[in-house]
């Protein structure tokens, strides 16, 4: 390992363990929302799709404006922020805590720091697009944005939010359930059949 892959350890150790610092308040909420998102029990996809369903549809039923909503949002946010500190350790049981439940919150505080620094390299590879190449910048932002905006307009914006959200809440059940590669490995082997015929057409 190079003097700089150590580096890179070193700091990812530090942001996870800040992390973990930072997070330990809501550290048993966060373990069983783990459990629920990876699927322990057959029917938490269930439990996932139903809550985000009665949620979306009492939205709709409200139908609140922007800056009510945003607002509802922001309260539940602090009121979630100054209750649950306080009473996770009665509910879960602070008691309880193993070693094996600290090694998972280990992972997940360190899964959360990788994903922070895709994100922020992505933004970054994106910026060093737009200073060595500006039109390919440029066209493809424009055609991203041109596609976002016409599905935008063809599909209501709350459905649209809500298919975004439930996908969003099964993605780390379909990853954890191998549904993901198993879908991905077929799409594969279907380009690689495709390309192969191709290659023989030509021959």
């Amino acid at each position: 390992m190079t003097e700089a892959d150590n580096k890179s350890s070193n700091v990812l150790a530090q942001e996870t363990a800040h992390l973990e610092e930072q997070l330990q308040a809501w550290g048993e909420v966060i373990l069983a929302g783990d459990r629920v998102l990876r699927w322990e029990k057959p029917w938490f996809p269930g439990a996932l799709v139903g809550a985000t369903s009665v949620l979306f549809l009492l939205i709709y039923y409200l139908d609140p404006s922007v800056l009510t909503g945003l607002s509802c949002t922001v309260m539940l946010l602090c009121l979630a922020d100054y209750l649950v500190p306080t009473l996770a350790p009665r509910v879960f049981g602070s008691n309880k805590w193993t070693t094996e439940q600290q090694q998972r919150f280990h992972e997940i505080c360190g899964n959360l720091v990788k994903t922070q620094r895709r994100v922020v390299g992505w933004g970054k590879r994106l910026c060093a697009l737009k200073e060595e190449k500006p039109k390919v910048y440029f066209a493809s932002v424009i055609t991203s944005l041109l596609v976002v905006a016409w599905i935008g307009q063809q599909v209501h914006n709350l459905f649209l939010t809500y298919l975004i959200v439930s996908l969003l809440l099964l993605l780390p059940g379909l990853n954890q359930h191998g549904v993901i590669s198993k879908y991905l490995g077929m799409a594969k082997r279907e380009i690689n059949k495709l390309l192969k015929q191709k290659e023989k057409k030509n021959e």
